[in-house]
């Protein structure tokens, strides 16, 4: 990428580099908590759907759209709903991944504000996810949405009273999305580039695959969003070095050094006679 793509050089005041191993050690142990947190979540399925029942009410109480909507769209063919199940059950973690990757490689003070950002979002979601046990509309009969990735494949989940792996019943927030929306969030700030704004279709089309599957409902987007605000709002991006300085800054002081120069140069005695 040149310059117009990427932010100006770090000057020497930039902050280092993590040091990689603290980082995979973080990373792992906030993995091992999460997991942990969806193990306690478990055995509340009957508040689950107690509570899928409250939001979809609450959604049509509020006017939103009718996540069926989303849904027809999708079902219009086998090929359009299989991608959508392979963009929710694939893209979701690698995707974040080489997110961090990228930035702690060539944007460090951008990579440690993202992933304070993410633990926020992430620790925040769990807490909720704990007080607010949430049935997908998947599983919520009321809906007539169907489980398009058990349909047509492929399926990350397996059966609710089975799955070890993972907590069905954490609908809300919806880290799918909030995960994609700082993705994009993170990149154009930490880029220059006038394609930048591109980014932005990754948690687009994440809202329409998660809405489209019946894994999320509106307001589970909805909370995330909010969820992201806040932590956005408490972590700021550290202020980085005008562009101006580091593009001009180092060109005038190379003129006046040359002016300096040519004033204690000493003149040549006889010179022109």
């Amino acid at each position: 990428m040149n310059a117009r793509s990427e932010p100006a050089p770090a000057g020497p005041d930039a902050p280092a580099r993590p040091p990689l191993v603290r980082e995979l050690l973080l990373v792992a142990g906030l993995f091992l908590v999460y997991k942990f947190g969806r193990q306690l979540a478990t055995g509340h399925t009957a508040e689950a759907f107690r509570n899928a029942h409250h939001v979809w009410d609450w959604e049509r109480v509020l006017r939103l759209p009718d996540e069926g909507t989303v849904q027809s769209l999708l079902l219009h063919g086998d090929t359009l709903v299989h991608v959508a199940n392979t963009y929710y059950a694939a893209v979701h973690f690698p995707a974040t991944l080489a997110f961090l990757v990228w930035l702690y490689l060539r944007r460090p003070a951008h990579y440690v504000w993202a992933r304070r950002v993410l633990a926020a979002v992430t620790g925040a979601a769990l807490v909720l996810h704990l007080l607010f046990p949430l049935a997908p509309p998947r599983m919520l009969g009321a809906t007539g949405l169907i489980d398009t990735a058990r349909l047509f494949g492929p399926s990350v989940y397996g059966p609710p009273r089975t799955d070890a792996l993972s907590n069905q019943f954490a609908a809300m927030p919806s880290l799918h999305f909030g995960w994609a929306l700082m993705l994009a969030i993170g990149l154009i700030a930490a880029t220059r580039t006038r394609w930048r704004w591109l980014w932005l279709l990754h948690p687009l089309v994440t809202l329409l695959v998660i809405v489209g599957t019946a894994n999320h409902y509106w307001l589970d987007v909805i909370a995330a969003t909010a969820l992201l605000g806040l932590a956005l709002a408490v972590l700021r991006l550290p202020r980085s070095r005008p562009r101006e300085r580091t593009r001009c800054g180092l060109p005038h002081r190379r003129a006046e050094v040359r002016r300096r120069s040519s004033a204690e140069r000493p003149e040549l005695v006889g010179a022109g006679r």
